[in-house]
């Protein structure tokens, strides 16, 4: 129970007020005003249990945090007194049904009745290990992923730019970091921290305390020039070590890029490493390297999220479509994301010289809660035809492939049907704005998108939703032009966001204040 922290919510950084947070220091303790959380327990339903009692001794100067270890027991008749079922600590994500796994999930579960007891129960609860009984041989997220020797090291600036090789890569944390490296060439062949070997000597434990170890891959090798040009290297299964070569220090690693592979159950089966190598000279003295680790589950696609779960202002607003020929909606969506390349709601990308015809093609996503504009110009001539430049203009503010759905929230998953909103267009009829330039010609000239969202879940915590979107096409008229005449219109893309968040009237009394606190369970098994 002592490392139990509800209030801990910043990775790696002190929370205020937060007196089990155990990032917080001494001096971090001196500044705060009182403990957000001062008692910790684990499940109340337990008839035993121990308590961790947090409280400030404002006397002392500097002020101070007082830590407590007691038992707590519980007065109810009805508790728990051991819990010798670990399968039931934890839910394990349901498996997916598929053509391939039908039969087998039918017979598994078709029947009228089936059974969910594990094997074999554990009731010699007398002979437990106690110092053993909350360890959980998987990894949870934010614990720092072990390797034989220590940990699996992220470097990252800490006071100063400078690298410092303590910080551990949390699992399921995806991270980014630069910080400087001091190097010279006479010392490169001695600098541990230059080398390749140094990020992948060392074999990842598949599970907390375990003998099972995975080897850290190379997946792939470019080489950089002083010049600043990239090379990819055909082979990665060499070791490059860094070497004196012409006055210059070469294969020195300038960026380190983790991918990690894990299962459901918290156990990582994969690591790969790559790498991009560099050369300096005499003149250098350090340089910066660059980090990054990612995640992915096994047998899943990466798809990018942008929050969990709701949106995050600035990043981009996830999107699908509908193909035809699906009956299924669930194939339909999976099949969306897997299709589109970024997942992502986008509109025109405004270019240097402003030419419509020659800005075809080029996009930039949609960020969450950020009002854009942008367009070009485009040149018309009396020989154009009215239906041909109709359809490249509308080609032009949707793209190739407009999508027909954007996801409500930031993490919303393909096979989620309901998590997804459909897209409302908003054109004029394809008879208006297919006429002949026989005499006048509707164009579309503009394209603006309008998404309503709203605060979703807990006033303390309220997460971004959407909940419509609206995609509304502009036409003017356009008279035919005399031969060997010229117009200029332009054409725009336009996206606004509105907050349509209800909120709570004064003084209406289906609104009370109630001075009341529900029971740690109350809402159980949710959170």
């Amino acid at each position: 129970v002592a490392k139990l922290c509800v209030c801990d919510l910043l990775v790696a950084q002190c929370d205020v007020n937060c007196c089990c947070d155990p990032d917080c220091s001494a001096a971090d303790f001196s500044l705060f005003t009182t403990c957000s959380v001062p008692i910790v327990t684990g499940d109340s339903r337990l008839c035993s249990q121990k308590a961790a009692i947090y409280s400030l001794d404002v006397k002392a100067n500097p002020p101070e945090r007082i830590f407590k270890l007691i038992d707590h027991d519980n007065p109810s008749v009805f508790c728990i007194h051991a819990t010798n079922y670990k399968q039931a600590l934890s839910f394990s994500s349901p498996e997916m049904p598929t053509s391939e796994n039908f039969d087998q999930l039918l017979k598994q579960f078709g029947s009228a009745s089936f059974s969910a007891e594990p094997d074999s129960w554990n009731t010699n609860t007398d002979a437990q290990n106690p110092s053993d009984a909350n360890d959980t041989y998987r990894y949870e997220y934010g614990v720092p992923i072990q390797t034989v020797d220590a940990f699996l090291r992220l470097p990252s600036p800490v006071v100063s730019s400078w690298c410092s090789d303590a910080n551990p890569a949390g699992f399921l944390v995806n991270q980014a970091t630069k910080c400087i490296r001091s190097v010279s060439v006479e010392k490169c062949g001695n600098t541990e921290e230059v080398s390749m070997l140094f990020y992948i000597s060392s074999s990842i434990l598949a599970v907390p305390r375990s003998s099972q170890m995975v080897n850290i891959t190379v997946r792939s090798i470019v080489v950089q020039s002083l010049n600043g040009m990239r090379t990819l290297l055909n082979g990665s299964d060499v070791l490059r070590l860094p070497m004196i070569l012409d006055e210059l220090c070469v294969n020195i690693v300038l960026g380190v890029s983790y991918h990690i592979t894990y299962t459901d159950t918290g156990e990582i089966t994969e690591a790969a490493a790559s790498f991009v190598l560099g050369a300096i000279n005499k003149e250098a003295l350090s340089i910066q390297q660059s980090f990054e680790i990612s995640f992915t589950q096994v047998n899943t696609t990466p798809v990018p999220l942008s929050g969990n779960p709701g949106y995050v202002v600035g990043l981009p607003i996830r999107a699908g479509f509908w193909p035809q020929g699906y009956p299924c909606p669930v194939e339909i969506l999976f099949a969306a994301l897997n299709t589109n390349k970024y997942s992502q709601l986008t509109i025109l990308q405004s270019t240097s010289n402003q030419d419509c015809l020659a800005a075809q093609g080029a996009r930039t996503p949609i960020l969450f809660g950020y009002n854009m504009i942008s367009g070009c110009k485009l040149r018309i001539t009396a020989a154009m035809k009215c239906q041909p430049l109709t359809q490249t203009l509308l080609d032009l503010l949707k793209g190739q492939s407009f999508p027909e759905y954007v996801a409500s929230f930031g993490n919303s998953q393909a096979h989620d049907v309901l998590d997804w909103v459909p897209i409302t267009h908003v054109h004029p009829s394809k008879q208006r704005i297919c006429n002949t330039f026989q005499s006048s010609c509707q164009i579309p000239v503009s394209l603006e998108i309008e998404v309503k969202w709203t605060k979703y879940g807990s006033l303390v915590n309220p997460q971004a939703r959407i909940v419509n979107i609206t995609a509304t096409v502009t036409t003017t008229t356009l008279k035919q032009l005399p031969s060997g005449r010229e117009r200029t219109i332009p054409i725009t893309s336009s996206v606004v966001f509105t907050d349509v968040s209800s909120p709570a009237e004064p003084g209406y009394k289906a609104w009370p204040t109630i001075n009341a606190k529900l029971p740690f369970d109350f809402f159980f098994p949710f959170v």
